[in-house]
């Protein structure tokens, strides 16, 4: 985790007044929100076109780029993105008001990394940033097959499910490493995205909950090593649970384990 993230928010037309009351520091002094005052004020909202592929240099010095998009600026950000997709190397963010599931999809497509809607929780926001630059730093991995030899200090790599994004995949891969406020503001943003797609409220929480509990038991038997006994103890159930939620997602406790070591021979005679 970064002991610092500082966050530049670009001035947009119509939107960037009620998204001024976000500069400062936030979550304790490690989220900095600042304005990017490289040009004027008239000159950004003027010409969308050269206002983030202008500033991309400026950009660098930052973890991420906020966005403050509306209805009233929409095709103003869109036409911003798209000037910027070959130059701009700094992650988008949008803070977001009031936009529909359709603007939002235009919005991925012409390049937005990630959005938080208004009123904006610092914490998620903070949780939010973490994750995108822990997806750029880290890529993700391809999964071991069952072939692959895994020691003690290496367990698979979770993948992906269906409509699961990379920094999900990222976040449960360290899940037993993560703090109350970060798994509490992840599943306010899933929550938050899932409600804004077709998708039901029992049909949201149910892949929350199994992608939470595919999660937790294999960063649990990853850390124990594949000990079914101990994973459970650890995780404070009982180890029939633990081993039916193991069939229920399918997994396999044997590539945790470590390689056996070579039966020994009787000595010749």
């Amino acid at each position: 985790m970064r002991e610092r993230l500082d966050c530049a928010v670009l001035d947009t037309p119509e939107a960037y007044e009620w998204a001024r009351s976000w500069i400062g520091r936030h979550a304790g002094g490690r989220l900095y929100i600042q304005a990017l005052d490289d040009q004027p004020v008239a000159a950004r909202r003027i010409d969308p076109c050269r206002t983030l592929a202008d500033a991309a240099m400026q950009l660098r010095r930052y973890d991420v780029c906020l966005i403050p998009v509306s209805e009233s600026n929409l095709a103003w950000a869109r036409t911003a993105l798209q000037a910027a997709q070959t130059v701009l190397q700094t992650p988008v963010m949008g803070l977001v008001r009031q936009l529909k599931a359709a603007a939002l999809n235009d919005l991925y497509t012409l390049g937005l990394a990630d959005f938080v809607r208004d009123p904006i929780c610092a914490e998620e926001l903070r949780v939010r940033i973490e994750q995108l630059l822990d997806e750029r730093r880290y890529p993700v991995r391809e999964p071991l097959t069952s072939s692959s030899a895994v020691g003690e200090s290496q367990a698979p790599y979770p993948t992906a499910g269906p409509g699961e994004t990379p920094q999900e995949n990222a976040l449960c891969a360290s899940i037993l490493g993560r703090s109350g406020h970060e798994l509490e503001a992840y599943a306010i943003a899933t929550a938050s995205r899932c409600a804004t797609s077709k998708e039901s409220f029992r049909a949201a929480k149910s892949k929350v909950v199994e992608r939470f509990e595919r999660a937790y038991i294999t960063a649990a038997l990853g850390r124990h090593s594949g000990n079914i006994a101990m994973a459970a103890r650890a995780a404070q159930k009982h180890r029939r649970a633990f081993w039916a939620l193991m069939r229920k997602h399918e997994i396999d406790a044997a590539p945790y384990r470590s390689e056996s070591p070579p039966p020994l021979r009787a000595p010749d005679r």
